[in-house]
């Protein structure tokens, strides 16, 4: 298994328990904030080390960034 498929099953793994740990802190009678606080944050971390690797602009067919000629 590679370091890259590691990180990004890791990444799932963290965003499932935290959206399971925060559904269960709200499912009960009583609320529990600390354990809602935790799961939540691990869901946004799992959100967050996903994120970090999107791209923000598409990159062209040779691997780098469009850019758009300005009409004068």
């Amino acid at each position: 298994m590679s370091m890259k498929s590691f990180s990004k099953q890791l990444n799932y793994l963290l965003i499932i328990i935290g959206a399971i740990v925060a559904i269960y802190a709200q499912a009960g009678e009583q609320q529990d904030t600390f354990v809602l606080v935790g799961g939540i944050v691990l869901l946004m971390l799992g959100i967050y080390r996903i994120s970090r690797n999107i791209s923000d602009k598409p990159k062209g067919p040779d691997g780098f960034v469009k850019t758009e000629k300005e009409d004068d």
